[in-house]
């Protein structure tokens, strides 16, 4: 009996929620660099909801797959342009047919042929995944591919080696051992950690700052009272020297004024004060 599309859609079952199958990391190395990599995009796109970060989890691309157990779950992954929102795995199939738009895988002893083979020929050819990188936190190599005419080609490093990934609109790069982001201008994107250790450091500078301005305003407070002191009692100076000069001018006036009073009182007697 033939079926409908819609009768065939109401037999399927949902695969939203099925689970990844994918082993641990093969060292703390690897999940700390791991670690790194989403926590830092995730701190840099904090505002935005159109993205999805895969760590270390399955992604599942065809029924046949399931059937032979092919699972294949990338370190790391991001697809871009869905819903940001917690996932069990990646089911291509119920993301309207979406794959990753950049793949980074850690390399290690156990997996580094396959990710060098068997993983880019997939996700050049079935995937279709613009950009793949690989690096290794042992010996710090980083190679990045990105699909070029349905082929990987080679991205060529800057002179410092960083690799400029165009789904990130951001440099990878190696720094202090470790795969990180920088901006276009070359600024190291932080982890939540160290971001908000760069805010304390910037209160701390502020503060310190702000404490040296008071300081300083108190400075010239104090320097400004010392002035005012300074001019009053330079006022209160002047102002006794003034005092001081007129009592001498009155004493003199007193002076001259008792002088004639004495010579008028000579003459009234007939005695010249001129020849005293």
């Amino acid at each position: 009996m033939a079926l409908t599309a819609q009768e065939i859609e109401a037999l399927m079952p949902d695969c939203t929620e099925l689970l990844s199958d994918e082993p641990e990391m093969e060292s703390s190395l690897h999940y700390t660099q791991l670690l790194i990599l989403v926590t830092c995009l995730e701190w840099l796109w904090r505002d935005r909801e159109d993205f999805f970060i895969g760590a270390n989890l399955s992604i599942y691309y065809s029924r046949q797959q399931l059937k032979n157990r092919d699972f294949r779950g990338p370190d790391f992954f991001l697809v871009k342009d869905t819903e940001k929102r917690p996932r069990a795995s990646w089911v291509v199939w119920e993301e309207d047919g979406r794959y990753p738009n950049l793949i980074i895988e850690l390399l290690s002893d156990s997996t580094a042929k396959v990710d060098r083979g068997l993983k880019k020929e997939l996700y050049q050819n079935r995937f279709r995944t613009p950009e793949y990188f690989w690096f290794s936190p042992n010996t710090l190599e980083l190679v990045g591919w990105r699909l070029t005419d349905s082929e990987y080609k080679s991205i060529t490093p800057s002179e410092n080696g960083w690799y400029w990934s165009q789904e990130l609109g951001l440099y990878l790069g190696v720094f202090e051992s470790r795969l990180r982001y920088f901006s276009v201008e070359g600024r190291l994107i932080p982890t939540p950690e160290e971001a908000n250790l760069e805010e304390i450091r910037k209160a701390e500078i502020a503060y310190r700052k702000a404490e040296s301005e008071k300081q300083r305003a108190e400075s010239e407070k104090q320097k400004a009272e010392a002035e005012k002191q300074r001019a009053e009692a330079e006022k209160q100076r002047a102002e006794a020297e003034k005092q001081r000069a007129e009592a001498e001018k009155q004493r003199a006036e007193d002076a001259e004024a008792k002088a004639a009073i004495l010579a008028q009182r000579l003459r009234d007697l007939g005695i010249n004060p001129d020849s005293l």
